[in-house]
């Protein structure tokens, strides 16, 4: 069992986002000893171009075209982002609320990895397929203010609603969120938003089966890195 730790927090050892979300590691490594953890740290990686002639090869893909050898190299650093996404069983995201949303660094690697043929495609009828099939991910973030559903800011939380669309979007329907919030008020609630939150994550990680067992209804097709190979 793989799981992709996506850091998308610069602070690194000042963050609160990762504090929860290493309750949560430390928990599920201690059910699962055998479990490759593999972090991939958005703000310290140098991702491959999501412009020039990857955009160019992603339309390309749309339609339906095979590459040409002029863009394979440039396409491959994409593949190899894919590759790492794909290849885990479980997504830990890490990431604060920016702007009522996420972090640039974070939407940056989602478009670099939402491609067609890899990550969703569509049919006959022009209806999406998620091809990331019988995966959980688990969302941690942290946020200044409350967005609750409760609260009036509620509306303002573009983050945790985007998170579950275009990850839902590949696929992923098994997904939980850590919310710490508020963090930005007084300290005495951001201490006990902490707290709750990490004992969420603690919750979460011990109570939770997070075997993946593979579906067997046979309506999608698992996903390859191997259409655009010419």
């Amino acid at each position: 069992m793989k799981l992709l730790h996506i850091v998308a927090t610069p602070r690194e050892r000042k963050s609160n986002t990762l504090r929860v979300a290493d309750a949560f590691l430390e928990t599920i490594r201690a059910r699962y000893p055998g479990m490759q953890v593999d972090i991939l740290d958005l703000f310290q990686s140098d991702m491959p171009a999501a412009a020039g002639d990857n955009i160019d090869t992603k339309y390309t893909l749309m339609a339906g075209q095979p590459i040409d050898r002029e863009h394979q190299q440039s396409w491959q650093q994409i593949e190899i982002l894919i590759e790492r996404f794909l290849s885990a069983d479980i997504y830990l995201i890490s990431a604060p609320m920016w702007n009522f949303s996420i972090p640039y660094a974070l939407k940056y690697y989602i478009d670099c990895i939402f491609q067609p043929g890899y990550l969703f495609r569509y049919n006959e009828l022009g209806q999406a397929i998620g091809l990331v099939q019988d995966k959980k991910m688990v969302c941690v973030t942290t946020r200044g203010g409350d967005y609750s559903p409760q609260s009036p800011f509620h509306p303002y939380d573009f983050q945790e609603p985007y998170l579950r669309a275009i990850f839902g979007f590949a696929g992923i329907r098994d997904m939980h969120f850590i919310n710490a919030q508020p963090m930005d008020v007084t300290m005495a609630l951001r201490e006990s938003a902490l707290a709750a939150a990490i004992a969420q994550a603690r919750s979460l990680a011990s109570d939770t089966a997070w075997e993946v067992v593979p579906s067997t209804n046979g309506k999608t097709n698992p996903p390859e890195l191997k259409p655009v190979r010419r």
